[in-house]
């Protein structure tokens, strides 16, 4: 790969787990991946329940917004990974997409909240292993 990787994180607010997954990427590969997020119907703010679990763990998310979901964003990105956004994400031919399985962390507590994070964080660990292998 001439280029860096871009990653897409897909929900339908773009408040929770599509906000902490890019604050886990962009946390954990630095600049060597690039990371968006979007949303198919965007809340007004990130969900602070979100922002306070990833806050225990160091990353700061507050500078983030929701944003709404393009096909210009998809376009873009390599690897495109949905948490429930259902139907409303656009098909582009060689791009990966993934569909994570993730409780939606609205109106969660943050006991609720963090085995989500942390599940995320898993699934972002494998990722940059595949997106990112160590050279032998």
């Amino acid at each position: 790969m001439t280029t860096k990787p871009s990653v897409l994180f897909v929900c339908v607010h773009n408040a929770g787990r599509s906000q902490m997954a890019a604050g886990w990427l962009t946390h954990l590969a630095g600049d060597r991946v690039e990371v968006r997020s979007a949303g198919s119907a965007p809340a007004d703010q990130i969900n602070p329940t979100a922002v306070a679990a990833m806050a225990e763990v160091g990353i700061d998310i507050t500078d983030q917004t929701p944003k709404i979901l393009t096909v210009d964003a998809v376009e873009a990105s390599d690897v495109v990974i949905t948490m429930g956004c259902g139907d409303a994400c656009p098909i582009f031919p060689g791009k990966r997409y993934e569909d994570w399985k993730l409780d939606d962390p609205a109106g969660q507590g943050i006991d609720a909240v963090r085995p989500i994070r942390d599940d995320i964080r898993t699934r972002i660990e494998q990722l940059l292993a595949e997106l990112l292998p160590v050279p032998s």
